[in-house]
C-alpha cells in the first residue's frame, strides 16, 4: 500500500471548484493574445468527435472560452503552420490518443514516447494489416507528401464506418506508432504526413523514458485541472492508475484534501498561490469539453450528473442527442439540446435547475447562435413547462 504524504492544504468545496474552473480558463480575463493556440496549451489536450450540431467539439471548447472567435480562426490556429526561419513549416499541434483522439500542443510530442512504444509492442489489433501495406503507405507518403486515406489508396472497404481498407489500417497504424502524424483535416479527412517531415527536428525523438513521459504528463494534467483526486489526474491523459502512483510524488503536484471529497487529491502549487477571482464565462459547453468530460468529477465538483446521449436509443434519451451544459456563474445551471434549421437555432429540449437560470441560459443561446450565424432562436421544450415563457421572453429580448 502506497503512504501518501500528509496534506499541505486544506480546501473548501468552493475553493476547489473555483480553482478548477481558473485552471480550465472558465474564471478571469481569458488571453486574447494567445488566442486558440494558447488555449490548447493551457488545457494540454483538446478532445476530438466526429459529431457536429451547432459546430465540432473542438470548435466549442475555445468559443467556450474566448467567445465568438471565427471558425476558421480555429481551424488555421490548429492546422497552419509555422514558417519560422527556413522552410519546411512546422506544424501547432498533432492528433494523437490521450484522453481520447485529442488535439495536442506539438511541443508534447517527446512526452507521449512511453504511448508510442507500448503500441509497437502491442502483440493483437482490431484489424488486420494486409502483407506490405504498412510499407506501402510510408513509401506512397514519402514520395508524394501529405495524402488522405483516400488518396493513398482508400479509406474502407465497404459503407460501414469501421470496415477500414488494409490502406487506412496502415496509416493508422503508422501514427500510432509514431511514423506517420496527421497535420491536417480536409472536410474532416485526416491528412496524413511522415513524422520526420512534419515533427520539428528537435522534438522529433523518443529519447525520454517512461517515468519522464508519466511526470510529465501528470503535472500537466494538475495544472490542467487546478485539483483533482488520482482518478482525476489519471484520466485527463488515460493514464492507469499505478502510473500516476510512481510519479506524483515528484511531479511538483502537492497533496491536499478537499472538503466533500472522499479520496485524497492533489493541486497545482500554483493555484493554490493566488485566490482565484476574475469575471465568470456564461456559454455552452461541448459535452466534450474537458471541464466537464469525467462524469464523477463534473459530479462530485458541481453536483451535475452529465451524460452524452447521442448513442442512447432515442426513446431512452432523458435530456437530448447532444446535450450542451450551461454554465454560468460558475455554476452548471442547465442543459441546451441544440440544433440548426437554416438561420434558426433551435434548442429542442432545455432543462433549467430554476427560474433563476434562465436569464443566463438565453445569454448562451443567443451568443451561440450569433456564432454559427443564426438570426433568431427558437425553443421547443422546456422539461419545467412553466419555465417556457420566461425563456422565451427572454430571449426575445436579448434578440430584440
Amino acid at each position: 500500500m502506497t503512504l501518501l504524504p500528509r496534506p499541505s492544504t486544506d480546501l473548501s468545496a468552493d475553493e476547489a471548484r473555483r480553482i478548477a474552473l481558473r485552471a480550465q480558463g472558465f474564471l478571469g480575463a481569458p488571453d486574447r493574445r494567445s488566442g486558440v493556440r494558447g488555449v490548447l496549451r493551457h488545457l494540454g489536450a483538446v478532445q476530438l468527435d466526429t459529431i457536429s450540431v451547432l459546430a465540432r467539439s473542438h470548435e466549442l471548447v475555445p468559443y467556450a472560452r474566448l467567445g465568438a472567435v471565427g471558425r476558421r480562426t480555429v481551424e488555421r490556429a490548429y492546422w497552419t503552420a509555422a514558417s519560422i526561419g527556413t522552410p519546411p513549416a512546422r506544424p501547432h499541434a498533432f492528433e494523437y490518443w490521450s484522453h481520447a483522439a485529442c488535439i495536442l500542443p506539438i511541443e508534447e510530442w517527446p512526452h507521449f514516447a512511453f504511448r508510442r512504444r507500448a503500441y509497437r509492442n502491442r502483440p493483437h489489433w482490431n484489424h488486420e494489416l494486409p502483407d506490405g501495406a504498412y510499407d506501402q503507405v510510408v513509401k506512397q507518403l514519402h514520395a508524394e507528401g501529405p495524402l488522405t486515406a483516400t488518396e493513398l489508396g482508400g479509406a474502407k472497404k465497404t459503407s460501414e464506418w469501421w470496415d477500414w481498407s488494409g490502406t487506412k489500417v496502415a496509416v493508422e497504424r503508422a501514427l500510432m506508432y509514431g511514423e506517420v502524424v496527421c497535420v491536417e483535416r480536409r472536410g474532416w479527412k485526416r491528412v496524413y504526413d511522415l513524422a520526420e517531415r512534419a515533427v520539428p527536428e528537435e522534438l522529433l525523438h523518443d529519447e525520454l523514458d517512461d517515468t519522464e513521459c508519466l511526470r510529465r504528463l501528470v503535472r500537466l494534467a494538475g495544472q490542467s485541472l487546478g485539483v483533482g483526486t488520482r482518478a482525476d489526474i489519471a484520466d485527463y491523459h488515460r493514464l492507469k492508475g499505478e502510473q500516476v502512483d510512481a510519479v506524483i510524488g515528484d511531479s511538483g503536484l502537492v497533496p491536499v484534501t478537499v472538503e466533500g471529497w472522499s479520496k485524497p487529491a492533489w493541486a497545482d502549487p500554483e493555484a493554490l498561490a493566488a485566490p482565484p477571482r476574475g469575471r465568470h464565462r456564461t456559454t455552452l459547453l461541448s459535452p466534450f469539453d474537458s471541464l466537464v468530460w469525467e462524469r464523477a468529477r463534473t459530479e462530485r465538483i458541481f453536483g451535475f450528473t452529465h451524460r452524452l446521449e447521442a448513442y442512447v436509443p432515442k426513446p431512452k434519451r432523458v435530456h437530448g442527442y447532444f446535450a450542451m451544459p450551461v454554465l454560468a456563474g460558475g455554476h452548471l445551471v442547465g442543459r441546451v439540446d441544440p440544433a440548426r434549421e437554416g438561420r434558426t437555432l433551435v434548442a429542442k429540449q432545455v432543462t433549467l435547475d430554476d427560474v433563476r437560470s434562465v436569464p443566463a441560459v438565453a445569454q448562451a443561446l443567443v451568443e451561440a447562435a450569433s456564432w454559427v450565424d443564426c438570426t433568431d432562436v427558437r425553443v421547443e421544450r422546456v422539461d419545467a413547462p412553466e419555465l417556457r415563457e420566461p425563456l422565451v421572453l427572454e430571449l426575445s429580448r436579448a434578440v430584440g
